[in-house]
């Protein structure tokens, strides 16, 4: 049976790391593997300054591209001691779809540019991972996600038609039979043929998607950490690993922003009852976690989960009226038009508020349709503190120092919206 294995930024960063990822598939050459790829180190963050700084019509635009380019071309020579490598011109090649677009005057929709431009990076990535396995004598075929993971038209925020996106990936079974798969991750097409992504970290999310309809025994997803931990240990020195999470706890922890994992990965692997691991690319021998059904239940230690550049937005009817029902319902559909997700949301009788990832470009569209009907009034770069499992002495430890401007309780969990005292 089919495995898929996840290789994340962090361990394709350099030539280092994919000599590593390397001997890590040697080591599993005799599964049938699909190997799904990130784009390499920063790059993701680097093109989306590239993006903005193309719709700014900003100076550093082309120093910035340059940069990005260096940056793989090192990678490349420190693979490949033949200069002529098919590879080099390949990857040159699939740049040039850059230089093609910010020749252009920017589309009007910035999410459309963000997406044709932001998933080079996958593409390029997973050209040089192929193109070595190749060269170190795993024969492997590049496939083009975006011809298989099939989307609406939801820019920076792909819809996965599963009918279609399954009916197309099933047909890498063949192939599977002869070859390992290296693809991307993140990306996906529409049926116009232009580029869609599937929300930010989303390459978890696409190695779900293929291991779903693959019907595949286990996805692993390598890490530059020991496996799931209770806590971000670039926020927090002192961190648990979890050697074993149900399926549920691992999607509350993805939904409320465990940058560990892909919120929407969990969902599909548990409806398929598909064992997801969680290893460290430098220690491959070591256990990592494992998140499925057959995990005895318990109460875990805290997972303590933090999200940064926050806003929290506040409405009132401009008449002072109650806030009802309709208006609920009128506010939720304005915040699904504009592609904004609500991390937490309370509301009294005159107020509702929420607190939001901060996207510059979607709050002035969100503040223009509500400004006509509603009073606005806002706080920007918070944080988000979410508890499970809390207690309230930890509260008052990770809360001190710091303002809370709102606050929301469940059995399991907490979740504070907190400004840090400056």
């Amino acid at each position: 049976m089919t495995e898929v294995f996840k290789f994340g930024g962090a361990s394709v960063k350099d030539a280092a790391g994919v000599k590593n990822l390397a001997q890590i598939v040697k080591a599993n050459q005799e599964k049938q593997l699909l190997i799904v790829v990130s784009a390499m180190g920063k790059t993701t963050n680097n093109l989306e300054k590239l993006t903005q700084a193309y719709v700014n019509s900003a100076a550093e635009l082309h120093d910035i591209f340059i940069s990005i380019k260096d940056y793989h071309e090192g990678i490349l020579n420190e693979l490949f001691k033949d200069k002529n490598h098919p590879v080099f011109n390949d990857i040159a090649n699939t740049f040039v779809e850059i230089d093609w677009i910010i020749e252009e005057e920017p589309h009007e929709d910035f999410d459309f540019i963000y997406d044709q431009i932001v998933s080079i990076g996958e593409l390029v990535s997973s050209k040089i991972v192929s193109a070595y396995l190749n060269e170190a004598g795993m024969v492997n075929k590049w496939i083009d996600a975006r011809s298989f993971i099939l989307t609406d038209n939801t820019y920076r925020e792909g819809q996965v038609n599963w009918d279609k996106t399954c009916t197309a990936v099933q047909q890498f079974s063949e192939i599977l039979s002869k070859h390992i798969i290296v693809t991307q991750g993140f990306i996906g097409g529409t049926s116009e043929n232009y580029t869609t992504t599937l929300g930010r970290e989303g390459s978890d999310y696409s190695a779900a998607i293929f291991a779903s309809c693959l019907k595949a025994e286990a996805v692993t997803i390598w890490k530059d950490v020991p496996g799931v931990l209770n806590a971000d240990p670039k926020i927090f020195s002192q961190t648990v690993k979890y050697d074993e999470l149900t399926y549920s706890e691992a999607l509350e922890m993805a939904y409320y922003g465990a940058s560990i994992i892909h919120p929407k990965t969990i969902k599909p692997l548990q409806n398929a009852v598909i064992p997801l691991f969680v290893k460290p690319f430098l220690s491959p021998q070591e256990k990592g976690t494992i998140v499925n059904s057959t995990v005895e239940p318990g109460i875990p230690a805290p997972a303590i989960i933090v999200k940064k550049q926050q806003a929290l937005l506040s409405l009132t009817t401009q008449d002072a009226s109650f806030i009802t029902e309709n208006h609920l319902s009128q506010l939720f559909r304005v915040f699904a038009d504009n592609h904004i997700k609500i991390n937490v949301m309370q509301n009294s009788a005159i107020s509702f508020s929420v607190c939001m990832d901060w996207n510059e470009n979607h709050f002035k569209q969100l503040q223009e349709t509500l400004q006509e009907e509603y009073n606005l009034r806002y706080n920007t770069e918070l944080e988000l503190l979410t508890i499970r499992h809390f207690n309230s002495k930890l509260i008052d430890e990770l809360t001190a120092g710091k303002t809370i401007l709102l606050e929301q309780y469940s059995r399991l969990t907490a979740q504070l919206v907190l400004k840090n005292l400056s």
